[in-house]
């Protein structure tokens, strides 16, 4: 009988360790997509044009993950040239070889597919995925990310009744391809001929409220050459996210965003029921573009009437006192209540400093831009595979300099984001 009673209570702790390890060590969720690449017409201002859809649409399917999921992302390129997806501020840790940028991935083939395998490890907030060759983006090929906290994680207020994209950004009637030998020869590109938002011209586009409640509207502009400037009619907006950092929460009537940034702002629907403009506009340009959008409230006694508020055009310390008065909230969770380690800044010593300045020269009769003088030109072999694999001649390190210079070369070299 004792032994018996020795064997269960063996068994039993056996059990109850083995469940212990599989609760401590069990992977995030997965979350599975299929993605198709293919040409199609589209209208984004009108008139028709060939555009790059994803299942079909543009922009493409919206990315809606939790902290720590891992995404498993299968892309088929039924396009005629290669094709490369880049995931704009996913921070790729311990994946850096998936970020979809001509150095860190092989092109996908025309007919071929890969599948991405991400983590959004530690990751929160709003961000956008685009096609990184070719000048693919000009024809589409974009679409939304979202990252939302985990249950347990607290956020700095409280749940929004409804949770928006808004994509906008300038756009071009010309065809990517013809944008593409306009810089392969030397010049810049053209003006834009319109501003879209989520794919549309003015006015096609409505986000529908209901009176006295609160939304998050996640900005993203996801343009080729203008920074741009949004702005809600009557409205003023809590600015509570910027690309995975929560802010203090300063409040503004527009705000200005540049060419791959993203803002998140809570908006409330506190204004008498009817239609209002929403608002995007091209900033330091000598020609002013302008989209709208309708904020609709459910119980709308009336459409939008009137001009859309104007905003600021060419006026650089707007911008610039914008910039200054963001601040990260220090004071907030972030992705995870128990960040490993703190750094002390006071204590650590500088031993190099680094000054960055781009430029857009012309090199070999060619329009390219350029990190302190260095532009980057694609290598035969990606330099992550270059670089496990210790392969010779593809990089060389340090050849970046410094400081700006007054001369420009070609290096195999690639800085993303900058």
């Amino acid at each position: 009988m004792e032994k018996w009673d020795l064997l269960n209570r063996v068994f039993s702790f056996l059990l109850v360790f083995f469940f212990s390890f599989n609760c401590i060590n069990g992977e995030s969720p997965y979350r599975f997509l299929t993605w198709n690449v293919t040409y199609g017409d589209i209208y984004p201002l009108g008139a028709k044009q060939q555009g790059i859809l994803i299942n079909g649409q543009f922009p493409g399917p919206p990315i809606e993950a939790v902290t720590n999921d891992n995404l498993i992302i299968s892309v088929f390129n039924s396009l005629d040239e290669p094709f490369l997806i880049s995931w704009n501020g996913i921070q790729q840790r311990r994946n850096s070889w998936q970020d979809g940028v001509y150095g860190t991935n092989c092109p996908i083939p025309p007919g071929q597919n890969f599948t991405y395998v991400l983590q959004v490890k530690d990751q929160i907030g709003s961000y956008f995925y685009f096609p990184s060759l070719a000048f693919h983006k000009a024809a589409g090929g974009f679409g939304g990310i979202r990252i939302d906290s985990r249950p347990l994680i607290p956020v700095p207020f409280p749940s929004p009744a409804g949770d928006y994209t808004i994509l906008a950004g300038d756009w071009y009637k010309m065809n990517h391809t013809d944008l593409r030998a306009i810089l392969d020869g030397g010049h810049d590109l053209p003006f834009p001929d319109g501003l879209l938002i989520n794919g549309r011209r003015s006015n096609g586009f409505t986000f529908t409220v209901e009176q006295g409640r609160t939304y998050r509207f996640r900005i993203s502009n996801v343009g080729l050459s203008t920074s741009i400037n949004f702005r809600i009619q009557g409205h003023k907006m809590l600015l509570v996210e910027v690309e995975g950092d929560h802010t203090l929460q300063n409040t503004y009537s527009s705000l200005d965003i540049h060419l791959g940034q993203s803002y998140s702002v809570l908006v409330t629907a506190d204004q008498p029921p009817q239609d209002y403009y929403m608002v995007v506009s091209t900033r330091f340009t000598s020609q002013v573009l302008t989209a709208t959008s309708v904020l609709h409230y459910s119980n709308s006694a009336g459409s939008v009437s009137g001009p859309p508020p104007g905003g600021p055009t060419i006026q650089i310390d707007f911008s610039l006192n914008q910039a200054r008065s963001i601040r990260q909230n220090l004071t907030a969770s972030g992705p995870r209540p128990n960040p490993q380690g703190s750094y002390h800044y006071g204590l650590i010593n500088t031993t190099r400093t680094i000054r960055l300045m781009n430029s857009a020269p012309i090199i070999n009769g060619k329009q390219r831009y350029a990190v302190n003088s260095v532009s980057f030109i694609p290598a035969d072999t990606p330099l992550k595979l270059a670089d496990y694999f210790k392969i010779s001649g593809v990089f060389s390190l340090g050849s970046i300099p410094d400081n700006p210079t007054g001369w420009w070369c070609l290096s195999p070299y690639f800085c993303h984001g900058c």
